[in-house]
């Protein structure tokens, strides 16, 4: 065969997929979604791989530790946002549907539903995404602007996006995008971001000016609260 998968379980590492490709030319690690893809040649040495990824060891525990799996969402599924607390939850109807109301979301699904399922996964992804979106345009825009007045700040825009990589950004035209993913965080936190895409509409890097005016907005505890981000993970 000339394309091979099987998985393989490792105490500390976990689940680890072992494959093989046609268009694979040398041994390779990578890490998606917190699990370990081991590829190899087609007609490579398993021992040889499973020697590897041992020498690599120390390297994939770091790495999965930025950068873990994410848990099912389903019934089990404890999630607090800015604004609302979820509840998955299933019932007699046939479809999905979510709603939002005193600060819970509620996301309905059918009787029998295989949370396991990949597509079920995306799709109930896709309705927490819609949920953080909305909250995110309801309630981030004049939180910035009002920030920006208070502290004497000129920012010509914002927009909410879906950055997987980035809290916020600020452009050269003193335009800031602002992830959806603030929604999941503290509102101190919210407001570090905020204010540190602020600061880049004069300081347009990470100079020591730049951490100066950050640290004069946030009573000297912009790289404590830096810090404290690094906690929290992007949707």
């Amino acid at each position: 065969m000339l394309n091979m998968e099987k998985k393989i379980h490792d105490n500390d590492l976990g689940t680890i997929l072992l494959r093989t490709t046609p268009r694979a030319t040398r041994y390779t690690l990578k890490i998606s979604k917190g699990m370990i893809t081991a590829t190899m040649p087609v007609g490579g040495d398993e021992r040889r791989m499973l020697a590897f990824i041992e020498e690599n060891r120390q390297k994939l525990l770091a790495a999965l530790k930025k950068h873990p799996a994410r848990p099912l969402l389903d019934e089990t599924t404890t999630l607090q946002a800015t604004t609302f607390k979820l509840e998955i939850f299933c019932t007699d109807r046939t479809n999905y549907y979510m709603t939002l109301k005193d600060g819970i979301l509620r996301i309905a699904c059918p009787s029998g539903t295989r949370f396991e399922s990949e597509k079920v996964q995306q799709l109930l992804k896709d309705l927490l995404e819609k949920a953080l979106r909305h909250e995110a345009k309801r309630l981030l825009p004049d939180r910035l602007m009002a920030l920006a007045a208070k502290h004497n700040f000129t920012c010509t825009g914002v927009r909410i996006m879906n950055s997987k990589g980035r809290w916020g950004s600020c452009s050269t035209r003193r335009t800031i995008n602002l992830s959806l993913s603030l929604m999941l965080l503290p509102w101190h936190l919210i407001d570090y971001v905020l204010l540190h895409e602020l600061c880049h509409t004069i300081e347009m890097n990470h100079s020591d000016r730049f951490w100066k005016l950050l640290d004069s907005l946030t009573d000297n505890k912009a790289l404590a609260l830096r810090k404290e981000l690094k906690n929290y993970h992007m949707f």
